[in-house]
Order: C-alpha cells, then sequence, then structure tokens
C-alpha cells in the first residue's frame, strides 16, 4: 500500500464528520470556536466514561458552576458532590485546582500555549490536545482510546499498543494528520477521528463497509481489524473483602449515624464513607475486622451487629466486596486518626455529603427499612 496521504485522509474525515457527528451539549459551536472552559470540562468527563453517562452530569455542572469563575470559588464539597457517581474523583479535585490557578495566573482565561496548560493540575498531553485544537484551532494531536485504536488499524500496527515506541508512533502519526488539515479546520479533524472510533471503528465489529477511511486502512486490506490494536496481556485482578460500619449513636434507624471523611491526597480523596477498612489475615472474622479498622480509624469501640447488605465494586486495578454492619457506638470520643473528617449526620441528611458508589448503595439499602 503507498505511502499514506495525510491530506486526503484528513479531508474525508472532515467530509464524514459534517454529515454525522453526534448532537452533544459541549458542541454548541464548530470545533475550533468553542468556549475552552466546555471542552475542558467535557473531555475530563468523558475520560474512563461513557458519553451517554457524560451528557446529563455535563449539562447539571454547567448549570452549578457555568464559568472557571463559579467553579474557583466553590466550596471543594460541593464539587465533589456534583462529580458523586462519575468515579476517578481526582479529575474533580484536579479541576477545582486548575480553576483556582487559572484565575489567580490567567485571568479567568485557560491559556492557549501547550506549556502553559500543561502545567495545569489534571491536564496531560491529550487534554491539551483537545483544549487546543477544539477550542483555539491549533493543529495540536489528541491520542484517546478511540484514535488509538483507528490509527492502529489504519496503519496496522502490530505492536502492543503500551509499547512506548508505539505510543510514540501513534503520537507522530496523529500529529501529521492535524498538521494535514485544511486551514483552521485542525480541531475538526481531530473530533472526526474521535468520532469515527465511538461510532464506526468500534472494538467489537468495526463497520468497515461505511468507514471513510477504508480505502486507505492498511488493517482492511490484510483482514486484521480484529487483532488491532495488539492488547498486552492482562493481569489477574486482585480482590478485597472490606468491612464498613453503619454506626449509629443510638437506637438503629431513630439515631444519627457516624461518617467520616476520606484523606484528600488519597483515593476517592475528600468524600464521605461510612468508616471501615480491608480484612487482614489476622482478623478472624468481617466483624473482629470492622472493630479493628474503626479503633485504628476513629479510635472508638463499637459492637458489631447484624449485616444490613453486601456490594461488589471494581475499580480500576482491583475487585471489592464492602460488607457493610449495623455497628453500635460503645465508648471513646471520635477522632480524627486515619481519616479527614467524621460527622454524627441523620440518615435524612445523608445526601448533603458526596459519597463513593459503594457508601451510595449502602444508603438506598437503609432507606429500604427507615
Amino acid at each position: 500500500m503507498p505511502a499514506p496521504d495525510f491530506t486526503a485522509l484528513a479531508v474525508r474525515l472532515i467530509e464524514w464528520h459534517a454529515l454525522h457527528q453526534r448532537s452533544l451539549p459541549w458542541r454548541d459551536a464548530p470545533a475550533g470556536e468553542r468556549d475552552a472552559y466546555r471542552v475542558w470540562i467535557s473531555e475530563i468527563m468523558l475520560q474512563q466514561t461513557r458519553v451517554e453517562t457524560v451528557v446529563t452530569y455535563f449539562e447539571r455542572w454547567m448549570a452549578r458552576f457555568p464559568n472557571l469563575d463559579a467553579l474557583a470559588t466553590a466550596d471543594l464539597h460541593d464539587v465533589l458532590k456534583e462529580w458523586e457517581g462519575l468515579g476517578y474523583y481526582a479529575r474533580a479535585r484536579n479541576l477545582h485546582k486548575a480553576a483556582q490557578r487559572v484565575m489567580a495566573d490567567y485571568g479567568g482565561q485557560l491559556p492557549a500555549t501547550r506549556a502553559a496548560i500543561l502545567d495545569l493540575p489534571g491536564i496531560g498531553a491529550y487534554t491539551a490536545g483537545a483544549i487546543l485544537s477544539l477550542a483555539y484551532a491549533q493543529a495540536e494531536p489528541i491520542l484517546d482510546g478511540n484514535v488509538k485504536r483507528v490509527l492502529t488499524r489504519l496503519f496496522d500496527i502490530d505492536r502492543p499498543i503500551n509499547d512506548p515506541a508505539v505510543l510514540r508512533d501513534l503520537w507522530a502519526l496523529a500529529l501529521a494528520l492535524v498538521e494535514a488539515a485544511p486551514a483552521g479546520q485542525a480541531g475538526i479533524s481531530n473530533e472526526a477521528l474521535m468520532e469515527l472510533g465511538a461510532m464506526l471503528c468500534t472494538p467489537q465489529n468495526p463497520r468497515c463497509l461505511l468507514c471513510p477511511l477504508a480505502v486507505h486502512c492498511r488493517s482492511a486490506a490484510a483482514g486484521t481489524q480484529a487483532e488491532r490494536p495488539v492488547m498486552p496481556p492482562r493481569k489477574q485482578t486482585p480482590h478485597y473483602d472490606v468491612a464498613a460500619g453503619i454506626i449509629w449513636q443510638g437506637e438503629p434507624y431513630h439515631s444519627s449515624v457516624l461518617i467520616a471523611q476520606r484523606p484528600a491526597d488519597g483515593m476517592l480523596g475528600g468524600l464521605w464513607e461510612f468508616p471501615g477498612g480491608k480484612r487482614d489475615p489476622e482478623d478472624v472474622d468481617l466483624p473482629a475486622c470492622l472493630r479493628r479498622e474503626i479503633d485504628e480509624e476513629l479510635a472508638i469501640e463499637i459492637e458489631a451487629g447484624d449485616l444490613l447488605t453486601t456490594v461488589k465494586h471494581a475499580y480500576t486495578h482491583f475487585r471489592i466486596t464492602l460488607h457493610a454492619f449495623h455497628a453500635r457506638y460503645r465508648a471513646g470520643t471520635p477522632q480524627a486518626i486515619g481519616c479527614t473528617d467524621w460527622r454524627w449526620v441523620e440518615l435524612a441528611k445523608l445526601d448533603q455529603f458526596p459519597f463513593p458508589v459503594t457508601d451510595q448503595k449502602i444508603i438506598a439499602a437503609l432507606r429500604l427499612y427507615a
């Protein structure tokens, strides 16, 4: 197959995109002319999250934090509450930090240079390229999961996708493609590439007959679409049993319950939870695990009671089974030893706090019996 004509590829992508692009709330202006704040928020939300899920969150976020100033001056508690359910909460914390930096250092306008935008918390090479091309029409490349898949098939790359040399090659190809786009249309070319991966060049059963790049696609010519990209071997995902306590100050369902705030710099940082932790080998059973964890985290004595519910959840690198037990507060003054803060809260007021998905399921189970 002859060397790729990047100009022809870019033109075909742009023409296809004009006819087939999806209508999404963050696409309120042509690519290259959009509000940088809206581009930034949408791209951060779309990381590791399906478009269908993001639409509702994006619209609600924009109603609450319509601009950088509104986000920068908001309390982190409120930011995390709006993010509740999207997962990967470091994204929300970094948005808040970056907004404050932009207000302080750039007069409330996201910078339009690669070096400056990469210096902001939570912004990497992909997000920088998205903002610079979609908001400022700069010929900056993007490389998300969809684009990686399209490019590895288009050029029939037969090496593992996580190989550093392959990633360098993919960035180079993405740059060549965006630089070949007609003047002022770099953002449209980038968006078309992402859209192609989402709509046609899908992980399973790619719709090659409808693809505007099919005549240029080396995988299509070789019949290797299903083998691209080459994925690294999957590692076994560890599993942990976790005990959580619904610690009642008095009678269950007729008194306040104890919640704790996770450390800001850790996993799920800043969120609130029913306190507890991972079972250790020396714990004879889950109630023993719960008593130990509560002593280590809050320095109080509890009496573990009946199991309320069991929640299974998968994170990026491990899985848990969370066992939520009713518990009775017995002695001691709670201290923030293994947490940032703690509160006694009425069951009806738990909605005022941002919780991880697992703890939201515990709350739902509690309300079945309240």
